[in-house]
């Protein structure tokens, strides 16, 4: 029997069991379903509102309305039409969780929350889209959080999302497909995602629907049959930001001035071309210092900030191999005679941490440092050296330091094979992200190349006059 007269209740938690419950009549037929999470009742809820805000009729046997049983023609009744792109998601991130790191897994999450929402279906009360990326990263793609309770918030985003999501079987159809290229190929502000930033985005998203063919939903990957063609967005590094020798000694004649004990470590990064995870791991033991002469770093871990709610211990960072290298790689950088003073002097004025760490956080027990505190010095630091300059994006983060160190030995000369070595990339990452900096010496090279010419037209004319 059928009825348009239906009476909703707000969702309620349960006095007797752990849970939530929703109560409401079909004509006089009173109905009920109970929930383990409330997000999950509201979605239920807001799926009722829906109907019946539509004028649809609801059935007094099973409370719900009588589309939801209908069947489209294409299927079979007792075929299930599966699950939606937002299901599938929250499949998925649970599938990758156990054996992912947690910057993957944060990774993974900041990836789906751009491309999920745009897999939905016109329906109103769609929250606005930093609200709705927020519940999606914060928790519907996080699996630890997702066992507590969702703010009022955020229980209300993930309802419209349950609702709106279109079946993930509609991904077959490459103009849906797109939808989820077009929303990762820019960035919040509207420009274009730089060409590391969307291969990132979009091995997520090559992946998530890999992972809907596994499990039948697809017949093949969509993607493979769309065209694509990313604005061009170069990946260097902006010669802006390279500080020289002069430069680099000045800041770090300020940040001695502020808090010695981290000159040492910007240090790290300048000298030894090094990535500030790698410092935050250095030990002692790596660190091979001689009294006189060059030195050398045998580097072998890094300790990249993941954020407490995407690891496994609830730490901020968490212990890795070097950055694109295996377990147990180890990447020997030498360091110039001012390098290795620095270090030793830092060793002898501040020790290290129990377990043989140069650098540490000040609280939480020796704990890794964090890029906030060494941020700040820097900031200040880099503020009175370089007055006026410091308006520009000259060595404007930490980071920068080792775009400098590598700009230094590319100018110097340096065979790249051996930057590429030291610094932790490939040859052809380096000629690529350090183009711009190479061309800075264009002139240089030029005049080489003039020298090498001049000495070839010499010796043609010297072998003329022989014959």
């Amino acid at each position: 029997m059928e009825s348009f007269k239906v009476r909703i209740w707000s969702l309620t938690k349960r006095t007797d069991a752990k849970g939530y419950q929703l109560r409401w009549f079909v004509g006089d037929e009173p109905q009920s379903e109970s929930f383990d999470l409330k997000a999950m009742g509201d979605g239920y809820r807001s799926r009722l509102v829906a109907a019946k805000t539509n004028g649809e009729p609801f059935d007094t046997e099973t409370g719900e309305p009588v589309s939801w049983k209908s069947v489209p023609a294409t299927l079979e009744p007792e075929q299930d039409p599966g699950p939606t792109c937002y299901e599938l998601a929250v499949k998925y991130v649970d599938m990758k969780w156990p054996h992912a790191a947690g910057k993957s897994r944060s990774s993974i999450a900041e990836s789906l929350a751009i491309i999920v929402p745009t897999l939905t279906s016109d329906i109103a009360g769609r929250p606005d889209k930093q609200t709705l990326r927020d519940a999606l990263y914060q928790w519907a793609f996080n699996t630890v959080a997702r066992e507590t309770e969702p703010s009022e918030k955020t229980a209300k985003a993930i309802a419209w999302i349950e609702s709106a999501s279109v079946r993930a079987t509609a991904l077959a159809k490459a103009e849906m497909a797109r939808k989820g290229l077009e929303a990762i190929s820019v960035l919040k502000n509207g420009r274009p995602a730089a060409a590391k930033t969307f291969a990132r985005k979009r091995a997520t998203y090559t992946n998530y629907l890999s992972y809907a063919v596994e499990l039948e939903l697809l017949p093949a990957n969509p993607l493979s049959r769309i065209q694509w063609t990313l604005e061009k967005v170069e990946d260097v590094v902006d010669p802006r930001v390279v500080a020289n020798p002069k430069q680099v000694r000045a800041i770090l004649a300020k940040v001695r001035e502020h808090d010695p004990r981290y000159v040492a470590f910007f240090g790290c990064m300048y000298f030894a071309l090094m990535r500030p995870a790698e410092v935050a791991k250095l030990n002692v033991s790596q660190c091979t210092l001689p009294k006189t002469g060059w030195g050398r770093l045998d580097l072998e871990e890094s300790a990249p900030r993941a954020g407490a709610q995407w690891t496994d211990d609830g730490q901020t960072h968490e212990d890795r191999s070097l950055k694109h290298r295996s377990k147990k790689t180890v990447r020997p950088v030498p360091i110039p005679p001012e390098h290795v003073r620095l270090l030793s002097k830092h060793i002898e004025e501040y020790g290290t941490a129990p377990d043989g760490r140069l650098f540490r956080s000040r609280r939480a027990g020796a704990g890794i440092l964090s890029e906030s505190t060494y941020g700040r010095v820097w900031k200040d630091a880099r503020t009175k050296a370089l007055g006026e300059k410091a308006k520009t994006p000259l060595a404007k983060r930490p980071y920068d330091l080792r775009h400098a160190g590598v700009s230094l030995l590319l100018a110097a000369g340096v065979d790249p094979a051996e930057i590429a070595a030291r610094a932790g990339h490939s040859i052809e990452v380096l000629l690529r992200v350090y183009a711009k900096c190479i061309d800075g010496k264009s002139k240089a090279q030029n005049k080489k190349i003039d020298d090498a010419l001049a000495d070839d037209a010499t010796e043609d004319e010297d072998d003329t006059e022989g014959e």
